[in-house]
């Protein structure tokens, strides 16, 4: 982690560049920024490893991209969510010391801001909207992960790769910097099955693929390829947080 130079400038982007705390008024966010720090990640770089206890909160902003995963037995490991700008990692809904459970690292590399647990826990309890508006986000995440067991357990593979490659471009934009290995990491699938994927969409005309990079060419007719599964996360997001915090209903 690279600390950003030039922190007061960089600041009100920051708060823009995170859906979450966009929703903050002045008041609230005055609660929280003197804590934080803002870094640039780079891409691989680990963010929390299994077991570790989490002293911190990095919260995605702009481009960057968290991957949690779940690793088995014989180096094997799956996807079970991604954080961008969307959210934040590690010690969410936790209170005081807890370990770990997935392993985060960094996908997409760009800017974040670390908050330290303690001043973290302090803001919740001197903010009901704080609080509040972790707890929403935990509900979302908590989504995520059902929405992701359901749709390993159901839905084919080229769905699966639509829906990740959408929820990729939501975060990091039409250029996604992803090599196929990495991708079929992600989704759990030999590297062969990913580049059947690949080139089925790409045929399609719905991507175009460099070295290591994917870009949305045809965001439409991706979502046609896409299963259920990614319009009903964010339409979750924007029921259960949404611009203000609260969702449209309240």
């Amino acid at each position: 982690m690279t600390v950003m130079a030039d922190e007061l400038t960089e600041i009100d982007r920051a708060f823009a560049g995170n859906r979450l705390l966009a929703t903050f008024a002045h008041e609230t966010r005055g609660l929280i920024e003197p804590h934080g720090t803002l870094l640039i990640l780079s891409p691989g770089e680990v963010v929390l490893n299994r077991g570790d206890q989490v002293k911190s909160t990095i919260f995605p902003i702009g481009e960057t991209m968290i991957s949690m995963g779940v690793e088995l037995t014989g180096g094997r490991s799956i996807e079970v969510a991604s954080i961008g700008r969307e959210g934040a990692v590690g010690g969410i809904i936790s209170c005081g010391h807890a370990p770990a459970f997935s392993r985060a690292v960094t996908l997409v590399g760009g800017p974040a801001m670390r908050m330290p647990m303690k001043a973290l826990e302090q803001a919740k309890r001197d903010s009901t909207f704080i609080a509040n508006i972790f707890c929403r986000f935990s509900d979302y995440l908590l989504a995520q992960v059902m929405q992701s067991v359901a749709c390993n357990a159901y839905h084919s593979i080229p769905e699966r790769a639509a829906r990740w490659l959408l929820h990729a471009q939501d975060r990091a934009g039409d250029r996604i910097e992803l090599t196929q290995e990495a991708f079929a990491g992600l989704l759990g699938v030999q590297r062969t099955t990913v580049n059947a994927v690949i080139r089925s969409l790409q045929d399609e005309g719905l991507i175009a693929t460099g070295r290591g990079v994917v870009r949305v060419v045809d965001r439409a007719g991706l979502k046609h390829r896409a299963c259920e599964c990614y319009s009903r996360l964010e339409d979750h997001f924007a029921e259960v947080i949404g611009t203000s915090g609260f969702g449209p209903k309240d």
